[in-house]
């Protein structure tokens, strides 16, 4: 593991240099390639939004949040996985870290089998939990079945990513990431446009281009990374080690499900959105890809501390572990500093979107009221309906300055905790309404 070696297979020891300037250009790479990968996931909206209509875009947004919920905790595993080949690298310890990468691969291989078979199988029954609109439901099923199905597919990349990751190589990953996003849209737009395929065929796609990233990676760590690095796995059972497999699933488990908590309250948001209907799923599916665009990237620098912290942890650098997290922090507090300006600076154009999805909201419970056959249903869309238009009415009024300034908040965007409880108790009314809606409330 000496310094040529690094240069020529592409790893970094961030065990020495400024930890400021390392922690820069190690995660410089994480944070472009999730930038590019947002990029695609647009051009992936807008070529089924347009080729196939708002219910097929609608029926791969309804699935976002069960998809956060299963990729995310492998997603999360692979990266836990990662850190102690990351201790063992700054260590210098060349068995610990052989032992580590094939044990890894083998819970990962367990991972992808367990996963995949549950999930598949499980994919209709949990969409129907979230109360997927009928007219999305099918494709929404076959959509997941084959991401799901894909799995062994996402588990490759996201752990080879993180075996490179570890080894302090970051740019290797975006290449591939790069190549796979640019094959997965012209496949996306293969199967679509000339092919005639659905939703499937945008699922094919995204999980070929997986499959293509991740083996690119694994094919550049066995010819580039291991010989370089003088990694060899000639006798895989003298490597293989309970010890070394109890400590990458206490590191890597834990953080699986810490990637997934954040998914459940996605799964719950998905349930209420789901009774919208389709236009709402649609909408919400966009205003979805506009914030993971600038939330995203704040994990990517999240990654790289992972890394930076493992190597120094196991060359026993705290000190270089505590400038780092100070490091960090800074990065990520500057981060947000220019993320809030650019929204700032854009909000003008948003106003259109805002304004645009509240009075969604507002018809929707009209329409709701209208088809409720219980009288008082009706009743209840109506007067919450009334009163949302109001409310929007009377505050844009007073941002316009035509009208004075009484404290009237916009629905759902303006702060206040009366304001905001007294609103999703009035959403909670009128799901139920919709929800009730061909039988007696008293019934």
């Amino acid at each position: 593991m000496a310094a040529t070696s690094q240069k020529r297979s592409g790893t970094t020891d961030l065990t020495v240099g400024k930890p400021l300037f390392q922690i820069l250009r190690f995660a410089l790479p994480l944070v472009l390639g999730t930038l590019f990968q947002q990029l695609y996931s647009f051009a992936d909206t807008v070529i089924v939004g347009r080729c196939l209509g708002t219910d097929a875009l609608g029926a791969v947004g309804t699935t976002y949040s069960l998809n956060f919920l299963i990729l995310g905790f492998v997603q999360g595993a692979c990266v836990g996985f990662g850190i102690p080949a990351a201790e063992t690298f700054g260590a210098k310890d060349k068995d610990g870290l052989q032992k580590y990468l094939l044990n890894g691969a083998l819970l990962c291989l367990v991972l992808s089998v367990v996963f995949t078979v549950l999930t598949t199988l499980m994919a209709g029954p949990l969409l129907r939990l979230i109360h997927t609109p009928e007219e999305l439901y099918a494709d929404a099923v076959l959509y997941i079945q084959i991401i799901f199905l894909g799995i062994p597919a996402t588990v490759l990349y996201n752990y080879a990513s993180s075996v490179l990751r570890a080894l302090g190589d970051s740019r290797h990953p975006f290449y591939f990431l790069l190549v796979a996003s640019v094959v997965n849209i012209l496949l996306d737009y293969l199967f679509i446009v000339p092919l005639g395929m659905g939703v499937d065929g945008a699922a094919i796609a995204t999980v070929l281009s997986q499959l293509l990233s991740g083996g690119l990676c694994a094919y550049w760590f066995f010819a580039r990374t291991a010989k370089l690095e003088g990694l060899a796995f000639r006798q895989p059972r003298t490597l293989l080690s309970a010890r070394h497999c109890r400590r990458l699933a206490y590191i890597g488990l834990p953080m699986g499900f810490e990637y997934s908590v954040s998914a459940i309250g996605a799964v719950i948001m998905q349930d209420a959105i789901n009774l919208l209907g389709s236009t709402a799923v649609a909408a919400q599916t966009a205003g979805e890809k506009i914030r993971q665009m600038f939330t995203l990237p704040m994990e990517s620098v999240g990654m790289a501390m992972a890394t930076y912290v493992g190597q120094n942890h196991g060359a026993r650098r705290t000190d270089r572990i505590r400038q780092g997290i100070k490091d960090g922090c800074m990065v990520q507090l500057l981060y947000c500093a220019v993320a809030w300006g650019v929204i700032f600076f854009i909000k003008p154009y948003a106003v259109g979107l805002v304004l645009g999805v509240l009075l969604a909201l507002v018809i929707k419970t009209f329409a709701t009221g209208a088809r409720s056959e219980d009288l008082l249903g009706s009743y209840i869309c109506a007067g919450i309906g009334g009163a949302l238009m109001a409310q929007i009415a009377v505050n844009v009024g007073m941002n316009l300055r035509v009208l004075p300034v009484i404290g009237v908040t916009l629905p759902f965007y303006s702060a206040g905790g009366s304001s905001v409880l007294m609103l999703y108790i009035c959403v909670g009314l009128v799901l139920s309404v919709y929800s009730h809606n061909t039988k007696s409330l008293f019934g």
